[in-house]
């Protein structure tokens, strides 16, 4: 096909607009597994693989579907990982499509093949099912019971409704929680308890990371100090350089005074341990290390933290339970509660849904709205 990859995009996706009441793929089979690996809430990568391999597939048309790898070596095959990064990315972002934010070549399933992706294979990616419907998909592609361009158009089309669907629950959500608004506030242990009801939730791993930012982000100008920009959930410390989930700073100064490292389980010595190899691996010199845990804290793991400060010279490094934390903050400013609730929600809703699912941020909004109306009885 001589048309460019960003035009073959932007036909399939007017296609893809115009049919979004009626399935653009006649046989209900093939419609119903690109319907299942376009939302799937808990792998949003897969969705990926269809888009770029339909993508190269069509810009190509002597490639042939299943072979994204260019090691395979034969003049059939291709750089799926290319034709994502290159077009998948911005074009999602573009039009706020639900899929992964990064190239689903990198994903363990995917990463380090050389292999044709037929049906038979096992990708070991989970939910199996899940990449199963893939493979078949393109090996669907492969024999002709559905083309590139239509694989590619009802992709589209799936997303855009599911992206559809979430905005309409999202402005639900929060029109409900706006009729509340000149309520009487919730109280500093009633937002407590909404914290534990959301980090009770499956997926909450990042939300330690939010409530410490959100703490820091209105107590700004009291305390003169100030969190650095958050590292992504999914990047590590050693590839950041940052010594923890977030980093705190004087409000004038880029210099890291106090770092938080999050832990939802219980804290180890060994955790203490890799703490201080990274504060002496980056150079970064703070005045507290904290961790931060959703878990048990053991008495020997709380008293080995307290003894490095001699062992460091004056590196403060203490364990904490998340609650603990964020009960003594609303209390201590009693008078910035709400916003301290408002600014948690608006990093929850801002988290790419790789980090904070968008099942967990409406089951926030849910959780909130169910709070302040118990208010008004």
């Amino acid at each position: 096909m001589s048309t460019t990859p960003t035009a073959i995009l932007d036909v399939a996706f007017q296609q893809a607009e115009a049919s979004i009441a009626q399935s653009i793929v006649t046989n209900p089979s093939i419609a119903e597994k690109i319907d299942y690996v376009s939302r799937y809430v808990g792998n949003r990568a897969v969705v990926r693989l269809l888009l770029a391999c339909a993508l190269a597939a069509i810009h190509r048309a002597n490639v042939d579907i299943r072979k994204p790898y260019t090691e395979i070596g034969t003049p059939d095959a291709y750089s799926g990982r290319y034709y994502d990064e290159a077009y998948i990315t911005a074009f999602i972002n573009q039009h706020e499509l639900p899929c992964n934010p990064t190239t689903a070549f990198l994903t363990p399933a995917l990463r380090n093949r050389n292999i044709t992706l037929t049906p038979v294979v096992n990708l070991v990616g989970r939910p199996p099912k899940l990449y199963e419907a893939a493979l078949q998909l393109l090996d669907d592609v492969h024999q002709g019971r559905i083309t590139a361009l239509e694989l590619l158009a009802e992709t589209l089309r799936c997303l855009i409704i599911a992206r559809n669907e979430k905005r309409q629950r999202m402005a639900t959500l929060l029109a409900d929680l706006k009729k509340s608004e000149g309520a009487i506030p919730l109280s500093a242990e009633e937002i407590v308890t909404l914290l534990q009801q959301h980090l009770a939730c499956r997926g909450s791993s990042r939300l330690p990371v939010l409530i410490v930012a959100a703490a820091y982000q209105v107590a700004e100008p009291y305390i003169g100090e100030r969190f650095l920009p958050l590292e992504s959930h999914n990047a590590a410390d050693e590839q950041t350089g940052a010594l923890g989930g977030v980093e705190i700073t004087l409000v004038d100064d880029e210099k890291v005074i106090t770092s938080y490292e999050m832990k939802t389980r219980r804290v180890t010595y060994a955790d203490i341990d890799r703490a201080l190899q990274k504060i002496n691996s980056t150079g970064k010199r703070v005045d507290n290390y904290i961790f931060i845990t959703t878990d048990v804290i053991e008495e020997g793991v709380r008293s080995y933290a307290s003894s490095m400060y001699e062992r460091t010279g004056g590196i403060e490094v203490v364990v904490l339970d998340c609650i603990s934390f964020v009960r003594h903050f609303l209390h201590l400013f009693h008078r910035l509660r709400s916003q301290f609730l408002s600014a948690y929600q608006q990093l929850v809703l801002r988290e790419p849904d790789s980090a904070v699912s968008q099942p967990l941020k409406e089951a926030f909004l849910a959780l909130r709205q169910a709070a302040e109306s118990a208010r008004e009885f």
